[in-house]
């Protein structure tokens, strides 16, 4: 027995994690893989005539077992692992795609889907039956009995591949860490960010000051520490990860990984993984995101030179005949914000509190839009001793649990994500529960935590994929919120990111933590017209990851490196290609480090988040030209684009809502490229 075995009996379903155990998660798992085969065998071997009860609902209702392990799971290996987690993962990986491939695969399955096609169905029928028959194609269902089993076993390896990066990126960040013995070499560093440090020392038994490493190329610390050479130490120490030949290097396994993956689209008809992974996305075809990013990259890249020559002029200033160094942007972008508006992150952070922007800046912005609040539950547990749980209430009562994980540890990957522990769904009556992980340094014990203006974003961003899955309204778990295409399911995330620079939600949660004293509005002010400053950096970072993503992923088989050492040279050359080699900027995420399409599921998909962007900007105009801030947009955002989840065409959602096809002018003037 574990407690995976009956659904939990706390609110919503919570998982138990008072009873679970580790070694629960196996038992539950290959136990659940085996109660869903059965299911799956049965459906496609009723001798009754397909319908969508027994056999799309039949299906939906399978594996159970299975979804409440694996959901508890993945949220602990990616929020608390350990080793015994990470080698669990690393073993069932290889069963856990073959148990996937084996029901996409299913012929009799897919005749019982292909029987329904021409049977009356409600329109979210209709949508999950055409998703069915398309993974299935996707899968592999149509190839014959020896390539189905090189495509099984290219899976099962991939997954491997993937569990692998993960591990060895999560270690080798951790040994990354730069420790710092002389505190004079911390200068420019805030207190509360110094005394997290020194904390974060202690905790791996170090005598001294840790900066931990953040999961992107650009470390937040190095935008106040004055010392260059330890800002150039850091920046080192960031983009050599997975690349330093250590146990922790991750170049054989990436290379391994883009091999396979081009194998895998060329078994199945497509030319590249970057057109497998498009197709099925709003984007439609490689070419569509080609085409963006082409469009978007020179003027991006133009504007990133412009603030370099003001970055440049005042790097001068302290170190004549010196030239801009990555290490050196974020130092000299907070120099010449506080030049130019008198403002910069140092004085912000007091007024960026967590416990004041969460409650009086997320909670409120949900609140005043979609009438939601929320109850901290102390007596429900979550998965450590780190994370909060909250009930969250609209007008028709509980609607849900949100869980916040804030705090960055040595278990922890990098990043920020949200993931469901209880996916909302009609069909068996079940409401959500939803987990925002975050990275903030914790600070020592008693003391406030501060945020950086980024993190507040973060923590917008994350809560609008939380609203996401806590506002979903459908009948199908498979349809549930998020389960959207990738290059959709940033949207709604990135339009919450919009009430962080609402005038009256920053005024309510910008507020001295120790005073009371509300940010001045001169720099509220201030704050809102230099909301452009830097997106030429911000663009071209982003951009050359997104570019260096697809590089790898239209590579045929044959043209994928051969050697680890060729794994930077590849990169210099696609960066170079693209028209976006900076050395003052470099990508986001290099190669080694690129957890999101190495070890996540944004394989060729990291484009996703300016394809979203085009949408969220465009919706930021619909709230501005329908009033705002106010009860009657949020419902029409709720009603017409969270709620759907994925039980239509996410295009249709947008349509629903705005009223017409996107446009992409509002995205080009928010990030400065209109020109």
């Amino acid at each position: 027995m574990t407690p995976f075995d009956v659904p939990s009996t706390l609110p919503y379903e919570l998982p138990d994690y008072t009873a679970i155990k580790p070694e629960h998660y196996e038992p539950a798992i290959l136990a659940g893989m085996a109660e869903q085969r059965e299911q799956v065998a049965s459906i496609a071997a009723d001798p009754e005539a397909p319908t969508v009860a027994n056999t799309l609902e039949a299906l939906e209702r399978s594996g159970r077992l299975l979804q409440r392990a694996l959901a508890a799971f993945h949220n602990q290996l990616s929020a608390d692992a350990t080793a015994f987690l990470e080698d669990l993962d690393e073993r069932l990986a290889p069963q856990l795609a073959a148990h996937r491939d084996a029901i996409l695969m299913d012929r009799a399955l897919l005749a019982r889907f292909e029987a329904l096609e021409g049977t009356p169905m409600d329109a979210d029928q209709r949508w999950l039956l055409e998703r069915r028959l398309k993974d299935a194609r996707r899968a592999g269902v149509g190839l014959d009995d020896d390539a189905q089993a090189t495509l099984r076993g290219l899976n099962a390896r991939l997954t491997t591949l993937e569990a692998q990066f993960g591990r060895r990126l999560l270690a080798g960040a951790n040994a990354a860490s730069v420790l710092v013995t002389d505190e004079s070499e911390l200068a420019g560093l805030a207190d509360d960010a110094r005394a997290g440090a020194a904390a974060a020392a202690r905790a791996r038994g170090l005598d001294g000051w840790l900066l931990e490493m953040q999961l992107p190329t650009q470390q937040a610390v190095v935008a106040s520490l004055t010392d260059r050479n330890l800002r150039e130490r850091v920046q080192r120490a960031s983009e050599l990860r997975g690349a330093d030949g250590s146990e922790h290097d991750t170049r054989a396994v990436l290379l391994e990984t883009v091999r396979l993956r081009a194998e895998r689209a060329r078994l199945l008809g497509y030319p590249h993984h970057a057109a497998y992974v498009a197709e099925d996305a709003t984007a439609g075809t490689a070419e569509a995101v080609e085409k963006m990013l082409a469009r978007l990259t020179p003027p991006a890249v133009a504007n990133a030179r412009r603030e370099a020559h003001d970055l440049e002029s005042a790097l001068l200033a302290d170190h004549p005949g010196e030239q801009l160094r990555a290490s050196d942007w974020a130092f000299y972008a907070e120099q010449v914000r506080r030049d130019r508006y008198a403002l910069d992150d140092a004085a912000l952070r007091p007024y960026l509190e967590l416990e004041r922007v969460l409650h009086d800046g997320v909670f409120r912005a949900a609140n005043l839009l979609f009438g939601l609040t929320f109850t901290e539950r102390p007596d429900l547990q979550g998965y450590h001793p780190d994370v909060r749980v909250f009930e969250v209430f609209d007008e028709r009562g509980g609607l849900g649990l949100f869980l916040g994980d804030f705090y960055t540890r040595e278990s922890k990957r990098g990043g920020a994500w949200m993931n469901n522990l209880v996916d909302q769904n009609a069909l068996l009556g079940q409401r959500p529960v939803v987990v925002n992980n975050l990275n903030v340094v914790k600070p020592p014990a008693g003391q406030p935590t501060l945020l950086v203006w980024d993190e507040v974003i973060t923590l917008f961003h994350e809560f609008g994929h939380a609203l996401h899955g806590l506002l979903s309204n459908v009948r199908y778990p498979s349809q549930s919120g998020t389960e959207v295409p990738r290059d959709f399911v940033e949207y709604p995330s990135q339009v919450n990111e919009m009430w962080a620079w609402d005038p009256q939600i920053l005024a309510s949660y910008a507020v001295h933590h120790a005073t009371g004293e509300p940010m001045p509005r001169a720099w509220i002010d201030t704050m809102l017209a230099s909301r452009q400053l830097g997106e030429g950096f911000a663009t071209t970072e982003y951009l050359a990851a997104a570019l260096l993503d697809q590089a790898w992923h239209r590579l045929t088989p044959e043209q994928v490196p051969s050697s680890p050492d060729d794994v930077v040279p590849f990169e210099r050359a696609a960066l170079a290609a693209a028209g976006v080699a900076y050395d003052p900027v470099p990508p986001r995420y290099r190669t080694t480090y690129y957890n999101h399409v190495f070890g996540g599921g944004y394989a060729a998909a990291y484009y996703s988040y300016i394809w979203s962007e085009v949408l969220d900007a465009d919706t930021v105009r619909w709230y501005a030209q329908h009033g705002g801030l106010t009860r009657e947009n949020g419902e029409a955002f709720r009603r017409r684009l969270l709620a759907p989840g994925g039980s239509q065409d996410p295009l249709q959602s947008f349509r629903d809502l705005v009223g017409r096809d996107a446009d992409i002018a509002p995205l080009l003037e928010r990030r400065g490229l209109a020109a």
